[in-house]
C-alpha cells in the first residue's frame, strides 16, 4: 500500500485573495467592502459632541447634512461621466459613490447650534450640548 503525503492548501487564503483584489488598480479596502461608507469618530468633550467623517476626495458642496427631530443624517453623492473620442475608439466612463450616515442625538445637544466644518478630507460636525447640560464646576455653597 502506498501512502501519498498530500500538502494542505490553505483555501481560505487563496479566496481572501481573490476577493480583496481590486482588478482595475490596487487592493480593495474595508470602506470598498462596505458600500464606502467612510469612519466615524464621536468624541465628548465638556462643552459638546464632535463628529470627525473622513472623507478625502470630496467638496464640502457634495455633502448634505439633515436633521429630522433627534436623527443628524449626513450623506453625500457623486455622479461621474466621461466620454473621451480619439481617432477610431469612443471610451466611456461612469462611476457613482454614495453614503448617508444617521445618527440619533442626545437630547443635551443644542439643535439650533449645530455647525460643521470640512478641511483636507475630514468634515467636523460640533453638536453643542445645551447651557443646562454642560458639566459645571465645582462650587462651595455658603450658609446662612
Amino acid at each position: 500500500m502506498n501512502i501519498v503525503k498530500t500538502k494542505n492548501v490553505d483555501f481560505p487564503s487563496i479566496f481572501d485573495e481573490l476577493f480583496q483584489t481590486d482588478w482595475f488598480g490596487g487592493t480593495a479596502n474595508a470602506t470598498t467592502a462596505k458600500g464606502n461608507i467612510p469612519a466615524v469618530n464621536i468624541k465628548e468633550t465638556e462643552n459638546d459632541f464632535v463628529l470627525e467623517v473622513a472623507a478625502p476626495g470630496k467638496a464640502k458642496e457634495d455633502f448634505i447634512l439633515s436633521l429630522d427631530h433627534d436623527v443628524l443624517t449626513i450623506s453625500t453623492e457623486e455622479k461621474k461621466d466621461e466620454t473621451k473620442k480619439e481617432d477610431n475608439y469612443t471610451r466611456r466612463e461612469f462611476s457613482f459613490s454614495s453614503f448617508k450616515r444617521s445618527f440619533k442625538l442626545p437630547q443635551s445637544v443644542s439643535k439650533k447650534e449645530i455647525n460643521a466644518t470640512y478641511t483636507n478630507g475630514i468634515l467636523l460636525v460640533a453638536l453643542p450640548k445645551r447651557e443646562e447640560d454642560k458639566v459645571k464646576p465645582k462650587r462651595t455653597i455658603e450658609i446662612s
